[in-house]
């Protein structure tokens, strides 16, 4: 072992992205997995002796430190194995781009999620969810209109970010369909989601 521990959540897509990436990099042998996560409402076991937001994914290194969220943790492993997930030059700041839009889909997401299973019923707010729905709807068109050259050059950080949105869109949203519309960017994930570092992280349908 390295001495990296990674508290793991099986459902978060940003723990998924750092697998995701370190798969690809080669360095999963190297971190201890441990579970540890919850909600705003519970910490639970979320690992807040070293993520004092109490959030997943936090690495733990060996000297005691850790490092955290998802983008700070991605670079950090990214420049341990020399992987080269993020790009030099021009493209480094379309792939930031990408993962700052992906990331960006995952907060309404999750929003939406948190609206419909942690409120109480009575005092959910139906307009917000819309909201963040919106937010998705208008990132996934741009996309499809403006990224697929780029999606189809090297593997970068922003391909493994959108290609981990996009599965949570699937696991918690699936009746939204947001493939109906968006014919280029479903063949784009249906390949991307063949790699093997995606499906080793497929997250449980739950």
């Amino acid at each position: 072992m390295s001495g990296l521990t990674l508290y793991f959540s099986h459902t978060s897509p940003y723990v998924r992205k750092v697998m995701v990436l370190a798969h690809e990099a080669g360095l999963v042998e190297q971190m201890e997995i441990v579970i540890g996560s919850g909600t705003p409402l519970e910490s639970g076991g979320a690992p807040i002796e070293a993520n004092p937001l109490g959030k997943v994914p936090t690495l733990a290194r060996a000297d005691g430190s850790a490092i955290y969220d998802s983008r700070v943790i991605c670079q950090y492993l990214d420049a341990r194995a020399s992987a080269g997930l993020y790009p030099d030059g021009q493209r480094r700041w379309d792939a930031l781009t990408l993962e700052a839009t992906a990331d960006g889909i995952l907060d309404a997401a999750l929003l939406m999620v948190y609206e419909t299973r942690l409120r109480p019923e009575d005092i959910r707010f139906a307009p917000f969810v819309e909201g963040q729905w919106e937010k998705i709807d208008r990132a996934l068109d741009v996309i499809e209109a403006r990224w697929m050259a780029y999606l189809a050059g090297p593997l970068c950080i922003g391909q493994i970010a959108l290609g981990c949105a996009l599965g949570y869109l699937d696991l918690r949203h699936a009746p939204r369909d947001w493939r109906a519309t968006r014919p280029a960017l479903a063949q784009w994930d249906a390949r991307f989601a063949a790699r093997e570092s995606m499906r080793a992280t497929q997250p449980p349908a739950a």
